[in-house]
């Protein structure tokens, strides 16, 4: 059984009506490359940016090396980032940037998320 794209706020027990839409196939599922927190960080810091460096990304998630590479490297498989090595001197520089495509889930992702807040706060 597929899992539902709607977190219930409601009692335990007691699916919202936002979620029982989306169980009934009216509400899309979240895109789950953008929703996992990190790479929501990451999207959300590229889009509010040209560009970020590995550097830059890894101070403002306060995230490992490890970590921060896994989650980049799904981003761009996606084609949602675009990654970019280069020298600075002797030193490697790896740069990201948000693709269009990858600026488009993004904007899908928020006009999702808006339309189940809407939907949550309506039925209140």
């Amino acid at each position: 059984m597929a899992k539902s794209a709607v977190v219930s706020a409601d009692a335990p027990g007691r699916p919202s009506a936002a979620g029982a839409r989306a169980r009934a196939g009216n509400t899309p599922e979240l895109n789950r490359v953008i929703h996992e927190r990190t790479r929501l960080l990451m999207v959300s810091a590229l889009a509010a940016n040209d560009s970020l460096s590995f550097n830059e990304l890894k101070r403002l998630l306060e995230t490992t090396d490890g970590s921060l590479s896994v989650h980049a490297r799904k981003l761009e498989d996606a084609g949602y980032i675009d990654c970019r090595k280069s020298f600075a001197g002797r030193k490697p520089k790896t740069e990201y940037r948000l693709t269009a495509r990858g600026r488009r889930a993004f904007e899908k992702y928020l006009n999702h998320m808006e339309a189940l807040i809407h939907a949550s706060r309506s039925q209140g």
